[in-house]
């Protein structure tokens, strides 16, 4: 009896904590990549950016004394947070460089076996919080069950071989959108958080473009630091 309980111990070691060699991280990157690509299929991951996106400033706001009235997600993969008060160019900046840092922050605990079902309950009851308290619309209420579901469902897959391999490649998918949405904002005129933050203070909306992009792409390099200090562990 003794020896199949540490099989099966054994086995759930195997399972859950895989940590991804430098060949599978950069497999993984470009089947994300090629993910986002795909007209109908990258659509809920562009939601999930969003929601990390509109999350953002939501709590940008409430953390510099500002008030949240609702947040608003579309199909296709934009949003907009209702706020009031707080620092501006704070909220404004907190909208693409939080989607990274979620991002990286997935990838995290998707390579943390011991954190990945506790974190994962988290980020679902942060997604009930929001649906709950700033969702006003059918379809940002639709929007955000689905992605409830992306998180709650570790809970009842945990030891699915692949389900560890699927939380990094949800990671990647954040932070490539996140790499991504601020280029859709050149030559954007009269909206945008870029034309936002120009309008506070006297950037040009190509710097704040740019440093939306320098964060996403530290936060991706992170990654793979995170990748190769796990690979030199291994080794130990």
């Amino acid at each position: 009896m003794p020896d199949i309980k540490t099989s099966n111990a054994t086995s759930e070691r195997t399972v859950i904590s895989p940590h991804p060699g430098r060949g599978i991280f950069l497999l993984e990157l470009a089947v994300a990549a090629f993910i986002t690509h795909i007209p109908y299929l990258g659509i809920p991951f562009k939601w999930l950016e969003s929601f990390f996106h509109e999350l953002s400033h939501a709590l940008a706001t409430l953390l510099t004394g500002g008030t949240v009235s609702h947040i608003q997600l579309f199909p296709n993969g934009a949003g907009l947070c209702f706020s009031g008060g707080g620092m501006p160019v704070v909220i404004g900046f907190s909208g693409y460089a939080g989607a990274a840092v979620w991002g990286l922050t997935l990838f995290v605990m998707a390579t943390w076996p011991k954190g990945i079902k506790p974190a994962f309950a988290l980020l679902g009851v942060m997604v009930l919080v929001v649906l709950l308290f700033y969702a006003r619309d059918v379809l940002t209420m639709g929007i955000l069950l689905v992605l409830a579901g992306l998180f709650f469902l570790p809970l009842k897959l945990a030891s699915a071989p692949w389900l560890v391999m699927l939380l990094r490649l949800l990671a990647l998918i954040v932070l490539l959108n996140a790499l991504n949405s601020p280029t859709y904002l050149w030559g954007l005129e009269g909206q945008g958080d870029a034309v936002l933050l120009s309008d506070l203070i006297w950037l040009p909306p190509a710097f704040w473009i740019a440093s939306w992009l320098a964060v996403a792409a530290a936060c991706l390099w992170l990654c793979w630091r995170r990748v190769n200090a796990l690979v030199n562990c291994n080794k130990l």
